[in-house]
């Protein structure tokens, strides 16, 4: 049988081979003349030409995918999420493990250059300058669950190329509820708060003008910390790793007033560290009755030290945890978790990095879920 040309599809949909061509590329098309086009492509099996569409466009195609750990569930559905969309698209994808360390994550982004793979979805550990490279190759980068840590706010910054004023900022998420986008750019520490003390010298927050697609994590956590004072809870904890600054920050204002910081604790991203964070939290603090892990495998290493140490959750001790992942239902008790939508953000981020052309793609804010099992009790 003869294979599908993009004229034949073109013919069929009574349409231009440039117009069958910009929609399959991700490019501008009233949502009628899209509809037409996909559906007469995938009636007559039309699958594009790899090497001739990616000779034409001077790039070997497919995309990057850039995680932290990819044995991590929640990183596995974000993956799946990517997949499922680069599939559709035709696109493959190459994926790298960063291991949370910047060096690796810059050798890994100097590979997909070399390579001239021209989209890379990340969820990145490395600050600014370890992505100005690759953005000023030409790279299309879209970030995904978290953004690249902030410079230390007592040093001096220049302010770079490629650096969004605040304006921009807000239109690259005008999609988000003006709620939900000022909360985001008050944690990502655009624009001043109420009665702050100014910063002096104040650096570029944000000074990569790369769109991200993130959860709430501001209503996440403030939900749990609502819902554990519901219960009685005011000793707080927050076991904290790395890449994690708006999560941490959302704890701090959740709790209000002045945070007993010895409550809130960091392990360097191990297992290891994460349970010698929870151990050591525990035993120095047995005044606390709950704890909200700021991630699967930091509520995991805490479940682990609680039951060394012969705490009863939640008799002893509330868990709520960030990312609802397969275990979590299968624990004894079953943990309340603070679910995110892994999946579709890693959807969300490859239709970003594949639409990007001729126009910036905006950044996407996903809603979080408290989802309530059995880690949680009142306060006796």
């Amino acid at each position: 049988m003869k294979r599908a040309t993009i004229k034949d599809v073109a013919e069929a949909a009574g349409v231009g081979v440039a117009t069958v061509s910009r929609v399959l590329s991700g490019g501008s098309a009233s949502p009628q003349t899209r509809e037409r086009v996909l559906a007469v492509a995938a009636q007559l099996d039309y699958r594009p030409s790899a090497l001739g569409r990616n000779l034409r466009q001077q790039r070997t195609g497919g995309m990057g995918l850039l995680l932290p750990d990819l044995t991590d569930s929640f990183y596995g559905q974000l993956a799946e999420g990517v997949l499922a969309c680069a599939r559709s698209a035709g696109e493959p994808v190459v994926i790298g493990s960063t291991a949370d360390d910047p060096e690796q994550e810059a050798e890994l982004i100097g590979m997909l250059l070399e390579q001239s793979v021209d989209r890379l979805i990340a969820v990145p550990c490395g600050d600014a300058d370890t992505w100005r490279p690759a953005l000023k190759a030409g790279m299309t980068v879209v970030f995904a669950d978290r953004l690249p840590p902030e410079p230390d706010p007592g040093t001096p910054q220049p302010d770079p190329a490629g650096a969004a004023p605040e304006s921009e900022l807000e239109g690259a998420l005008s999609g988000v509820s003006s709620a939900a986008l000022s909360e985001l750019m008050m944690l990502d520490g655009v624009g001043a708060l109420p009665g702050a003390r100014p910063a002096a010298p104040r650096p570029a927050v944000r000074p990569l003008d790369v769109p991200a697609v993130l959860t709430d994590d501001r209503s996440g956590i403030r939900t749990a910390v609502q819902y554990l004072r519901g219960l009685g809870h005011r000793r707080i904890a927050y076991l904290g790793g790395p890449g994690r600054e708006r999560r941490v920050e959302a704890f701090r204002q959740a709790v209000g007033g002045v945070p007993d910081e010895e409550l809130i604790v960091f392990s360097d991203g191990s297992r290891d560290s994460a349970y010698a964070a929870a151990s050591g939290l525990f035993q120095t603090r047995p005044d606390l009755t709950a704890l909200v892990a700021g991630g699967n495998m930091l509520g995991e290493a805490a479940v682990l030290a609680a039951r060394e140490l012969d705490l009863r959750v939640p008799r002893d001790l509330s868990v709520v945890m960030y990312d609802d992942v397969p275990w979590a239902e299968l624990c004894s008790p079953p943990l309340t978790v603070i679910a995110q939508p892994a999946r579709d953000m890693g959807y969300r981020a490859a239709e970003l990095v594949l639409r990007a052309g001729s126009r910036r793609p905006r950044s996407v804010l996903l809603p979080t879920e408290l989802v309530i099992r059995g880690s949680c009790g009142p306060r006796l």
